[in-house]
């Protein structure tokens, strides 16, 4: 690992460029993950995030002997996940899949269940459960400490952020997520909304996102036992003398619990932990 990217900060943000907002094409996707992968900050980048209906495509792309990591976004029905992987072109290595078991009112259960019978075709390969933040919650988050109890691969993930209001979860819904998945001693992913370190008002949308560093000084507080109401707080800061001295303290230790975030921009999370001297600027100036 290269000693500009601390240990709390390794694989933080996988890159979903061609995902909303950014939407990149797959083609500048590609030709800009070669350069995240070749930068001094590689370490930071997690795998390349495709929607599973893109597989077939990316072949076109590669070098003859080139080969990417990749996360596999469930965009079709779960039960046709298995055949589009076994079909992938061998130079793509299929790091993580991550599937929405349930809409918003939906019971996760039955989709839980239908995700988890596929992870035991794929043993080598990291499952994220994408979970809507209402009913049901608490019974899904259950059945996957069970299932990790029994050997498989699976962690939770939920949304942050979009195209609505009512996709953005507050500090105390967050905190409780967060808390729950640490009483569970269960990982969780992030997806949506992050791409800043911290908490901050977008002045187009007016939307509140969260702050990766945000989340991360809060999952930190959270795997020390903190109660909700701590973890809120810090979650709701915009402070960043609050949140940047516990994240410095930390950089060269292990991120408990929370396996990282997507995200379509790379450069934001990056300019943000060098403005906020969390991490070397290296090659960027």
């Amino acid at each position: 690992m290269s000693t500009q990217v601390p240990r709390l900060f390794a694989g933080l943000v996988d890159d979903a460029a061609v995902f909303p907002p950014g939407s990149a094409s797959l083609d500048d996707a590609v030709v800009a993950h070669r350069e995240h992968r070749a930068a001094w900050y590689a370490d930071l980048v997690g795998p390349l995030l495709l929607p599973a209906s893109a597989l077939v495509h990316l072949p076109a792309l590669l070098h003859p002997d080139e080969r990417i990591d990749v996360g596999v976004i469930g965009d079709v029905p779960i039960r046709r996940l298995s055949g589009l992987l076994a079909a992938a072109d061998p130079r793509l290595v299929p790091r993580q899949l991550e599937a929405a078991v349930a809409k918003r009112g939906e019971d996760p259960l039955p989709g839980l269940t239908e995700l988890l019978a596929l992870g035991a075709d794929l043993p080598k390969m990291d499952l994220y459960a994408e979970i809507p933040l209402t009913w049901g919650l608490l019974a899904a988050l259950d059945r996957i400490a069970q299932a990790r109890a029994d050997g498989v691969r699976v962690a939770a993930k939920f949304r942050t952020g979009g195209l609505a209001a009512e996709l953005f979860p507050s500090p105390v819904e967050l905190a409780a997520v967060i808390r729950a998945c640490r009483d569970r001693d269960l990982p969780f992913k992030l997806t949506a909304g992050l791409h800043h370190a911290l908490r901050h008002t977008d002045p187009e949308t007016g939307f509140t996102h969260h702050g990766f560093v945000n989340v991360l000084v809060a999952t930190t507080a959270a795997a020390e036992d903190a109660e909700v109401a701590e973890i809120a707080e810090l979650l709701a800061s915009g402070d960043p003398l609050r949140l940047v001295e516990p994240a410095r303290i930390r950089r060269d230790g292990p991120r408990p619990l929370w396996r990282g975030f997507g995200s379509c921009s790379i450069d934001e999370p990056l300019t943000d932990l060098a403005r906020l001297g969390l991490m070397n600027h290296g090659e960027t100036e």
